[in-house]
Parts: structure tokens; sequence; C-alpha cells
């Protein structure tokens, strides 16, 4: 089924080499669905786990990972999405990770010359060949700037391109297919999964798009010295290559380390907290994996935020759905919480009375205080995919972002209640949307519009009347099938104009040339009448 992979041939020997990863650890449904069995496969040593020990979402997970880069970040991308897939695989997409053996000095260092223009031991002071990370995007050295400056050297695997490519075109074809071939999985919106997948890759592929999303973020907090970020050394800086500062940290998960430090971990959740939801529900742009080793404890109490490779955005009309969510939950209101699943999920038709049932348990469940965030966004797009509803893709990566932070608070402070940490934020946010200046700008923004349709409501009006006057308004009304209805009027008005003229030479003509006593005229009376009736018989039968 996958014969418009096929048009790409450049992509063939990456195709093949996708199905031969699957059928080696065993995901034959995927294989068996999409057409690939088929293929001639290329060679490749066997898996070293005993597959059939396995179970299929284990399989999954080993094939991803032996898949690379894109497909992990798919995998990463799905163990978030709770309201498409199950528990059992969920739980088992988040042990992906894309830690990888790292590229060799010798295989890495010419390129890293190229883009710096120079060997990087001496572009910087010192240059440590080691990397102090290895992905399956990027390595990261430590490097000292003649200046002093303690940085960090983020290089972009060599030879990566091509095959992210390859894989996104031949998902992209395959998320097509799977639309278009099986309607049972349209929900599941794998064009539009490919396509944030593409977003995400292509930006990660372009470290200059780091650093400017690094920048931006830091923009939002350039009033405060408790919010840290990285400075971008721009002039180090290309696709391939990012020079940022070294930013001397404290994991959130060092207990130790924290305690040596002095760190107050209950005042640093809270700054934590306020810090993500200014991003997200104030300025509309946040950092969309907050996990412990990208959220750093500074000393003073300060916290840190690195790795800038994927950011969420919301829109304003989502940042007020957002409140409205978080108001229902608040309040145990089942039918605003409905309204507002119903409201991001517009284009589904699920069983509205089941759905409501479902509300009710959902509030029901999650009425104790304090609410446990992490749980109750994971239980509320449980309850999405049951009722055959799937959550929009940005909010998806909100909630992702959320549920990380949340577990990173806790960590902090076992007895952290992000509700109820949220609730400075989102009053400033409220008081940011429902202000009298807010609601003049829309008030301002809606009569605009109105004065633009009334100023040309009276031309409306008057070309109505012109039309009318010279019988000149029309109606068209499209009747599905009408095609079918037609050819079959044009097929019975044939039949009953045959049947008239055979009538009619029949009872009027044929004894007139009888009377006549000509042989001719008869016999081509005749050749008529039987040439009439067969054409009849004919046209009854193609009925």
């Amino acid at each position: 089924m996958l014969k418009t992979a096929f048009v790409a041939a450049r992509d063939r020997q990456r195709l093949s080499e996708i199905a031969t990863i699957l059928i080696g650890f065993g995901v034959t449904r995927v294989v068996d669905r999409l057409g690939l069995r088929y293929l001639p496969l290329v060679p490749r040593r066997q898996p070293r786990v005993d597959v059939t020990r396995l179970s299929e979402p284990e399989r999954l997970r080993r094939a991803i990972e032996a898949l690379g880069p894109t497909f992990i970040k798919f995998g990463q991308v799905l163990a978030s999405r709770p309201d498409l897939l199950s528990p059992a695989w969920t739980e088992e997409l988040q042990k992906l990770h894309s830690q990888v053996v790292p590229v060799t000095w010798e295989q890495i260092g010419p390129q890293l010359e190229l883009d710096l223009g120079g060997s990087p031991l001496e572009v910087f002071a010192e240059f440590d060949t080691n990397p102090i990370a290895s992905a399956s995007i990027a390595q990261v050295y430590r490097a000292r700037l003649h200046s002093g400056e303690d940085v960090i050297v983020k290089v972009l695997r060599p030879n990566l391109r091509k095959i992210i490519e390859a894989d996104l075109r031949l998902m992209a074809h395959g998320a097509r297919i799977v639309e278009n071939e099986w309607p049972d999985m349209a929900r599941y919106q794998p064009r539009e999964q490919m396509r944030h997948l593409a977003d995400g890759l292509n930006g990660e592929l372009d470290l200059l798009n780091e650093a400017r999303n690094c920048e931006l973020l830091a923009q939002i907090f350039e009033d405060r010295d408790d919010i840290v970020f990285p400075k971008i050394h721009w002039e180090y800086c290309s696709e391939r290559v990012l020079v940022q500062d070294f930013i001397h940290g404290i994991p959130p998960n060092d207990e130790a380390a924290l305690r040596a430090a002095g760190i107050d971990k209950k005042l640093l959740a809270q700054k934590g907290t306020d810090a993500f939801l200014q991003m997200a529900l104030i300025e509309g742009v946040f950092h969309a994996d907050p996990h412990p080793g990208n959220m750093l404890a500074l000393p003073g109490n300060k916290i840190g935020f690195i790795d800038f490779g994927i950011i969420g955005r919301l829109s304003q009309r989502r940042r007020s759905q957002l409140l409205v969510l978080i108001g229902a939950m608040l309040k145990q209101d089942a039918d605003g919480l409905m309204a507002v699943l119903l409201d991001w999920t517009g284009t589904s038709n699920p069983d509205l009375t089941r759905l409501q049932v479902s509300a009710q348990s959902f509030v029901e469940s999650h009425s104790s205080i304090p609410l446990n965030l992490g749980l109750v966004l994971t239980d509320f797009m449980n309850m999405a995919r049951e009722n055959d509803l799937a959550m929009p893709t940005d909010l998806a990566i909100l909630f992702k972002g959320l549920v990380t932070a949340d577990g990173v608070m806790r960590h902090l402070d076992p007895n952290f209640d992000l509700f109820a940490a949220a609730g400075p934020t989102v009053r400033a946010s409220m008081q940011t949307q429902f202000s009298l200046s807010a609601l003049k700008q829309k008030a301002e923004a809606l009569g605009v519009g109105l004065y633009g349709a009334a100023s040309e409501l009276p031309t409306l009006i008057h070309l109505m009347l012109v039309r009318l006057k010279q019988g000149r308004v029309t109606v068209e009304i499209e009747v599905k099938g009408l095609d079918k209805v037609t050819r079959g009027i044009e097929r019975a008005a044939a039949r009953v104009a045959v049947a008239l003229v055979v009538a009619a030479f029949a009872t009027q003509l044929a004894p007139r040339l009888i009377d006549l006593g000509t042989p001719v005229f008869v016999s081509i009376g005749l050749i008529i009448f039987i040439l009439g009736i067969g054409w009849l018989v004919l046209l009854m039968r193609n009925k």
C-alpha cells in the first residue's frame, strides 16, 4: 500500500531498512498493514534480544530505537499522547531515550573545523574533544573562550539531515495513506502528527533556531535576575554549531547537591512554576521539555533553563480556553469540562451521553485537594481517548510540558500543589485578558468588523433589488446523485419518443401505405417498424 512512496527512488534503500528492522523486531502488524512485507530486505544482524519474549509495546520501542532519531522523536511524541494511545503503549514509549554512542572526534572534528573556519583547538582558548553529552541529533562539548567565559559547544552529528529528510518523506506518505485508506484512523490525525514531527525536527536540525528560541524566552524575563538563560555567542554559531554560556547549575533531582548549596526547594518549585506559566499563559510561548536536565538550580535560589530545540506556542484563544478548563476543573463543573473538550475536538462526533458520564466521573475522581496536576492532565487525555477524541497538537505539547514540570516540582516538594501555585499567574492572565483595556480592544476590533460589514450592506441590498427587478436572481441547489436522475430521465424520454414514433407508424402511416398498394413503400414501412421495435427493446434492456 505504500506505492506512492516508491515514487521517490532515492528513498527505496531507507524504506527497505525500515522494513527489515520492523520485521526483525517482530512488529509484523505494522509491516503487514502498510504493505512492507514484500520489499527486498536489507541484510541485517538479528536483534540482540529474543523478541518472542517481549510484549508488543516493548518490540515497538526496541524497533524505534534501532530506526534512529526521526522515529525516536516520533515515539517520544506518542509517549506524551495518552489521548491517542493506551497506558500500556505510552508507558513503554516513555522509556525511549536519545542517548547514543558518541561520534568519534575523527568523524565530527573536520565538520566542526569547517563550520568554525578554523581548528576548534585554536578558535577556543580551551576545548575538550570528549563530549559531555551525546544524543541522537547532536553532541555537546565543553570549551572556554579567549575572553574567559566557560561555554558549551553543541554540534550536529554528521550526515544526519539526509537520513531524517528521507524518513520524513516516507512517514508523510504513510500518514496520507493511513488517513485515506482507514477512516477509523482519521481521529488520530496522522498527517497533523507528521507535520508537527517535521516542524520539530527541522527546527532541531538548525541550531540557529535553538539560539533564537533561547533569546526569545530570555526576553520575557529580562527584568528578573532569578530566572537565568544562557548567553548566545553568535559569532561562533551556524546551522550546525551552537555556542552558549555554560550554566553551572544543579539538577533538581540531586538531593545532596541541593542541600549542600543551601537551596530552598519549595521556593525553587514556586519560581519554576511561575516562570513556566508566565511563558505559557501570558506570553504564549514556552519551553516544551522542562525535564530535570533542562531546569537547573543555581545558588541564591535562582533557576536556569537550557536546551531550547523545541518550544511550544499558544494562541490567545487557546490560552483563554485553558483558563476556562482550569476553572471547570477547580469548580468540578462536568458540563463546562465537556464543553471545552468538544470545542477543542470539534471535528469529531462523539457519543454525548457517554462523554457526559465520563466528564462527571472525571471531576468526581479529582475532587480532593491538593490536586495532582500530572495525574489530572493524564486522566483528562485518557478520557478524550476513551471517547474517540484527539487533542489539538499545540495543547498536547503544553500538557506534556505541564506534566513534566509538575513532576520536577513534586520532586522538589512532595506536597507541591501546582494549581494553588498557579493562582497568581492565572489571576494575572485573567486580568490581562479581561481588563478594561483588553475588552476595549476587543470591542474596537468587533466595531471595525461590524462597521465594514455595515458599510457594504446598502450596496448589497441595492444590488439584490436591481437583480429582483431584472428577474436575474438565481438560486443554485446541489442535489447529490442528480446526474444519475438526469440520465434516467433522458433514457425514459428516448424510450417514450421511439414508442410514439413506432405507434404512430403502426396506427396511421402503415395502413395508408398498404392502401396505396406500393410494395416498395410497404417494405420500407415494415423495415422502419421492425427497427423501431428493436430499438425500443434495446432501450428497455439498458434502463
